[in-house]
């Protein structure tokens, strides 16, 4: 990276953003973060309360489709990295209203990615004099891949298959990526994840939901049978492999980043109602008997696993969290968090 390191994350109060910006700026003194975000109900300031006032960071409340707001940041701060989280990433909301999950993940990026072109390019595959370290992060899903049988997992060559309004609208977004490397020689770089779990999730993501009604006496509910399996992440992993692309990543390359965690979600919630059985134990009994089955979600993909070998051979990544310690590291979060709430 160029000495000059100010760098635009987009979406950094949700979930993943709100985890990796400050392990980012601990670990790079030399940098200051940018965070364009909305502020949706996906993500809320005080993902990032932990950072008022910090030197190195600076909140723009904004939208990634505002093209005249994203051109302001470049020039205001002189942009010299992307990495773009800002996404409609929920895929109930994704059935139910997909115009949106469109007009951000689709366009959005758009008018990121192409704003970024022409603040660090002349030309085509020619960079601004100073500029040709910079580099655009896109991160994406595994769900691109569409579903899994039950033998096989997802690599980087897996055709792209998406089977929700959410997942056709990252595939989307990742082909227009993929094409300002290719037709203009930009420095991007592409990380495809699988189910990310830790602190600062939404509430409506299942973890956290099966604590919540857990806690609350509710019923549980599991789409179907339970049986959906996913390949879980935990979060503080996932900002690890950000890292490692972002910064030795080949230029148009992608990597995909997932945890050997496969496991179905009654595995899920049979976990956490056992650990929450043992930290906070209810009054009427084990927590499991909450779980209750509702009818499946449209088009509901049966099974993710990613094969993260590239990232792992090629930048000497690897997930330093299984799911059983990572688990109990997020149900302790959530219990600290639901605790303060009551």
């Amino acid at each position: 990276m160029s000495e000059k390191k100010n760098i635009l994350v987009t979406g950094g109060l949700g979930f993943i953003g709100s985890n990796f910006i400050p392990y980012f700026l601990e670990k790079y003194p030399d940098y200051h973060v940018i965070n364009l975000d909305l502020v949706t109900y996906a993500g809320e300031e005080k993902n990032l309360a932990e950072l008022e006032n910090h030197p190195r960071y600076t909140l723009v409340k904004g939208d990634v489709r505002d093209r005249d707001l994203v051109e302001t940041i470049f020039y205001r701060f002189d942009i010299r990295g992307v990495i773009h989280f800002a996404a409609e990433s929920h895929v109930d909301n994704s059935i139910s209203n997909p115009g949106v999950f469109i007009e951000t993940n689709v366009n959005g990026t758009f008018i990121l990615i192409d704003v970024a072109y022409r603040y660090w390019m002349q030309r085509p595959f020619y960079c601004k004099p100073g500029y040709a370290d910079c580099r655009f992060h896109h991160i994406s899903t595994d769900e691109v891949y569409g579903t899994l049988g039950e033998t096989g997992l997802f690599t980087e060559e897996t055709p792209y298959a998406p089977n929700s309004p959410y997942s056709a609208s990252k595939a989307s977004s990742d082909m227009i990526v993929r094409s300002y490397y290719h037709t203009y020689g930009m420095n991007t770089v592409t990380t495809n994840c699988s189910n990310n779990y830790g602190p600062k999730q939404h509430d409506e993501k299942l973890i956290p939901t099966i604590i919540r009604k857990a806690l609350s006496g509710a019923p549980i509910p599991i789409y179907g049978n339970g049986g959906n399996v996913r390949d879980w992440l935990y979060v503080k992993d996932h900002c690890r492999g950000i890292d490692l692309a972002f910064h030795k990543g080949d230029a148009g390359e992608v990597y995909n980043i997932g945890g050997k965690n496969e496991k179905d979600n009654n595995y899920i919630a049979r976990t956490v109602c056992d650990i929450l059985d043992e930290m906070c134990p209810g009054t009427s009994g084990p927590y499991k008997e909450q779980v209750t089955y509702v009818e499946d979600r449209a088009g509901h993909d049966r099974r993710y696993a990613i094969d993260a070998s590239k990232i792992e051979n090629k930048l000497g990544w690897k997930a330093e969290e299984n799911f059983e310690s990572g688990i109990r590291k997020t149900v302790e979060w959530y219990l600290e968090k639901y605790k303060q709430k009551n």
